[in-house]
């Protein structure tokens, strides 16, 4: 038994080495640097050690403004793409014949790059000179008035983001859902039925149950994956969002290495260890949930 344990321990030193150099070292270095006050790169040297960082980013009206668009953004994609991903796996598995046709037209936006999902996103929202973009030709059909939802006011550019993120990652989704449904034993829907039991009931009684592990899952890397965003905001809005009000946590932390206000380490590390620290907080909050209602 000890030679097998040792063996194992042998089989898991290059996995280790790996997570420890480019996971473990990072993070360290990140929380070290977060502490050291006026920090320069170059030089490798600081003049002190202390909050303050944390105390500038947290007062930085560029990080509040990001710390407020990405909480939006989480606030409204991370339910509304799950909810919609959920009623489109219930209908792709009522239709079995067009089932694997639907599944790939709904996986297409998934493996498609998202710099030019964007690029349409913006053709299709943006107000130029010569057009007012596909969208506003739409509203103006419906006797609406024209907006300009790339470079206009704050809900409109909100709008489009908050579109698009949901339009980027409801396809993941709706296969995992799918296959959550796949799963379920049919022989549960066919007691329910000859019980006479009503379809809402089979669906919050037997349905939405046995797959709840599946939610509860879609919905943490949900919640990670929308507070890490920034490469779609991006992509409609260009590289400058302080300019454009869109900016993110994560483009902050960007902004503060390469950006052209860039070359503050110390700021970005505290930056990303406040991002880390909410993510942590509501991670932990939707485990604790799942665990209840698993128990349940």
């Amino acid at each position: 038994m000890e030679n097998r344990s040792w063996k194992g321990w042998l089989y898991l030193i290059p996995a280790i080495l790996f997570l420890g150099i480019f996971m473990v070292y990072p993070l360290i270095d990140v929380f070290v640097y977060s502490f050291e006050e006026n920090y320069n790169f170059a030089s490798q040297t600081f003049t002190g050690t202390g909050l303050f960082n944390y105390s500038y980013v947290l007062h930085d009206a560029y990080f509040l403004q990001a710390v407020k668009n990405t909480f939006i953004i989480v606030i409204i994609t991370v339910p509304v793409s799950t909810g919609l991903a959920l009623l489109i796996s219930l209908g792709l598995n009522s239709i079995r014949p067009l089932k694997d046709l639907f599944q790939t037209i709904y996986f297409l936006p998934y493996v498609t790059n998202t710099l030019a999902v964007g690029l349409v996103f913006m053709i299709l929202f943006k107000k130029t000179a010569y057009s007012d973009g596909m969208i506003n030709l739409l509203i103006h059909w419906f006797g609406g008035q024209s907006v300009d939802f790339i470079d206009g006011p704050y809900w409109a550019k909100m709008f489009v983001m908050c579109f698009y993120t949901v339009w980027v990652v409801m396809p993941f989704k709706i296969l995992i859902l799918t296959s959550a449904l796949a799963s379920v034993n049919p022989d549960y829907y066919r007691a329910a039925k000859i019980d006479g039991t009503s379809r809402s009931r089979i669906f919050f009684r037997i349905t939405l149950p046995m797959i709840s592990p599946m939610v509860f899952y879609l919905i943490i890397t949900g919640f990670i994956g929308a507070f890490k965003a920034y490469s779609d905001e991006v992509a409609i809005f260009g590289t400058d969002l302080n300019a454009a009000g869109m900016n993110t946590i994560v483009g902050y932390v960007y902004d503060m290495l390469y950006g052209n206000s860039g070359g503050y380490p110390s700021y970005a590390s505290a930056a990303a260890l406040i991002l880390f620290a909410i993510v942590f907080t509501i991670t932990c909050i939707n485990l604790l949930i799942s665990g209840k209602n698993s128990i349940n």
